[in-house]
């Protein structure tokens, strides 16, 4: 059946899913990602059309053109990205089992005629907005002109052909005169704007000042204001405004009239929304993220008047099985399905359901009787998750633990929260899952060594207790040992090594973080200068340091750098440092400055973890980065052949963006020949994994690279 998602619908609707993507962030629309998605798919279905049609008829391609002008497209970066995505896309996922070459010719063409109608279809939209501005200048009114001054002639050149809306209006607020832009921006009725009364448009978000400004203007106390200010339309829409409202006095100085100067901000305040909408919802599923939920719980846990809470943390049973069975894309779906499930769970308020991440998602719940709310809430998740999921054509049996806390608000902070949720959940887990358990602060104590490891911490680096591991970094192009990545371990006397993931971030937390790193990069920069002086010949061998978000922000991290560097004479060419992607969401230039002056001296600072953040690319232009280090969940579909053909091509394409930038490409978590010879076809320059080589001492580097040098 067509309609199937391999079907040639299905495919039509791919197309149109990685389309929207595309060009929606320069899209100047109000609708959501999935709501343009669907006004772009009859205009795939007419490109898919185009395509297999005989003769190309160049005016369809035109009118699929003008269609996405129509759309409000009107970006030339629209018409790039639209073009790219043709080329890249459209005859994989639309061209079906025709002959390629010829389908790609066809496809070209269909470029150009869609290139072509676009710029026709945005000349004549400037056209008609230029003459729209034109006719506005010329339908000039003289019902104010007898009221105002000599001067007159020049101000009324400017009202009628302002691009920004102007009133005028007497002092008791009845309108007398507005310009075209004004009358555009309440519908195009100017008999509904003239002869009105300006205290007619009152709106519920005015605040509370608004019009204590303006009856201080009209008797003459000021001379203007400036204001954020909704109208309602006469259609009921909402207008939204910057509003200006001067005083106008005539030649003696008596106050005559009130002039107001209105902006138009209703695109940009929705656009403020989606954005904001974007950054506090899973991309996913659609539901509040992390972000989101943390301030819903924050402000719970801050409310007062015997007000109570309660949190179900959950994480699904097994999930790991779906992805790796089946794919990402199965795994996604099935995601998508119980956020579903979920979302239906908890509809009353007081009540919101999130994901944090992964297969974890958690559902808060507050009022005064949340004690028994809570468990209940719990038992309609587990109820709707005992339906099985029907993915790829099989019905998978969901399981889920969860963990609840429940209590008043105001003796815990969102994290000691979420973190007791989390080790209930792990109980619950541990108990055999599919099911929930209620948190247990005697239970709690014991599951957590995390308070004894905090305190270790100072004492562990005075005792030199920390010891470093070194994992090779090979060159894909001809498998040579290029350097290594210094990965910290600590040798608990109680515990026995601990790695990193259990310790950095109480470090983090702790600030310990600082010297902890000032003492691994001391120890890394040592190590490299002692293989440089072992294998001279050899070629030189470079070491990646990680850097944490505090040490980002420390004051001495570029002296620190510097001084290490040349205390052991290393040239900065040998040492990388490594920042995660996370960590530079949203970095301001102060942020960045460090690394810049690193990377001047020519220190390389490699991006790691790519792809897991929600950094817009073209952000990479002014990140101070060398290096992409691919996050390993990028690959994982290359480790057996054949590879998952979506995997590839996302590779394929984040490569090819790397190095249009001069950026090198290293990977992560290469576990099979496969995954490496691929790796390699697709152009990526160095990659570590357990396929070369575990995490080991210093000589262990120094045996591979002496191998490679009398290889």
């Amino acid at each position: 059946m067509s309609g199937e998602p391999d079907g040639p619908e299905g495919r039509v609707r791919r197309f149109a899913t990685i389309w929207s993507r595309a060009i929606f962030p320069v899209t100047a629309t109000s609708l959501t990602r999935p709501e343009f998605e669907l006004q772009l798919v009859p205009l795939a279905r007419r490109l898919r059309a185009a395509l297999h049609e005989r003769m190309l008829e160049a005016a369809e391609g035109q009118a699929i053109g003008a269609a996405l002008v129509g759309t409000h497209c009107t970006d030339p970066e629209a018409l790039s990205r639209t073009l790219d995505c043709v080329d890249a896309y459209l005859v994989l996922y639309c061209g079906d089992d025709g002959p390629q070459e010829e389908l790609r010719a066809r496809s070209a063409r269909l470029q150009h005629a869609v290139a072509a109608g676009f710029a026709a279809a945005l000349r004549e939209r400037t056209r008609a907005e230029q003459e729209a501005i034109s006719h506005a200048a010329l339908d000039a009114r003289s019902a104010v002109a007898e009221a105002l001054h000599a001067s007159e002639a020049r101000f009324r050149a400017v009202f009628h052909g302002a691009a920004i809306g102007i009133g005028i209006a007497d002092l008791t607020g009845t309108v007398l005169e507005v310009n075209e832009a004004l009358i555009r921006m309440f519908g195009g009725l100017d008999n509904q704007l003239r002869g009105r009364n300006v205290a007619e448009w009152t709106h519920p978000d005015d605040s509370p000042h608004v019009w204590k400004l303006y009856q201080e203007l009209v008797r003459g106390e000021r001379e203007h204001y400036r204001v954020e200010k909704a109208f309602y339309r006469p259609d009921g829409t909402v207008l939204w405004t910057n509003l200006t409202v001067s005083l106008l006095r005539d030649a003696d100085g008596v106050p005559q009239y009130q002039l107001a100067l209105m902006e138009d901000t209703t695109e940009r305040r929705l656009l403020n929304l989606r954005l904001r909408y974007e950054a506090t919802h899973d991309a996913l599923t659609g539901l509040p993220n992390r972000t989101l939920f943390f301030e819903r719980l924050e402000k719970a846990l801050a409310a007062g008047d015997g007000a109570r809470f309660g949190l179900c943390y959950l994480d699904l049973d097994g999930f790991k099985t779906v992805n790796d069975s089946l794919g990402h894309a199965a795994g996604d779906r099935l995601l998508v399905e119980v956020a579903d499930r979920l979302q239906s769970c908890a509809t009353a308020p007081g009540e919101m359901v999130a994901r944090l991440g992964g297969d974890e998602f958690v559902a808060l719940t507050t009022g005064r009787e949340t004690e028994a709310e809570v468990d209940d809430l719990a038992g309609r998740i587990m109820h709707a998750l005992s339906t099985p999921i029907r993915v790829e054509g099989r019905e998978l049996t969901v399981r889920g633990s969860i963990g609840i806390v429940e209590g008043p608000a105001g003796e815990r902070n969102a994290a000691e929260v979420l973190r007791s949720a989390d080790i209930t959940m792990y109980r619950a887990k541990s108990a055999g899952g599919n099911r929930f358990e209620l948190a247990d602060p005697e239970a709690d104590a014991r599951a957590i060594t995390r308070h004894g490891l905090t305190t270790a911490l100072p004492a562990a680096l005075e005792r030199g207790e920390f010891f470093i591991e070194y994992q090779p970094l090979v060159h894909l192009g001809d498998g040579s040992v290029r350097g290594a990545e210094a990965l910290v371990r600590w040798l608990h006397p109680q515990h026995g090594i601990i790695g990193p993931d259990r310790f950095i971030p109480l470090a983090e937390h702790t600030g310990l973080i600082v010297p902890l790193g000032r003492w691994v990069l001391e120890e890394s920069v040592r190590q490299a200068r002692t293989w440089e002086a072992r294998h001279k010949d050899a070629g030189p061998l470079r070491v990646n340091v990680n850097l944490s978000p505090m040490q980002l922000t420390h004051p001495g991290l570029v002296s620190d750098t510097v001084e290490i560097l040349e205390r052991a004479g290393l040239e900065p060419g040998a040492l990388c440092l490594e920042v995660t992607e996370s960590a530079l969401i949203g970095a301001d230039d102060d942020l960045l400055k460090p690394l810049r002056r690193l990377a001047e001296m020519g220190v390389d600072i490699a991006l790691d973890d790519f792809g897991t953040g929600y950094s817009n690319l073209a952000n990479l232009r002014r990140l101070p980065v060398s290096i992409l280090k691919l996050d390993r969940s990028f690959t994982q579909g290359m480790q057996h052949f054949p590879a998952d053909p979506v995997d590839l091509k996302i590779v394929e394409g984040i490569v090819a963006l790397a190095h249009s930038l001069d950026l090198a490409v290293t990977v992560e978590g290469v576990e099979t020949g496969a995954q490496a010879d691929q790796l390699r076809e697709l152009g990526c320059d160095t990659a570590q994994g357990w396929y070369y080589a575990r995490p080991g001492p210093p000589d262990q580097l120094h045996e591979l690279a002496l191998a490679d040098a009398t290889s």
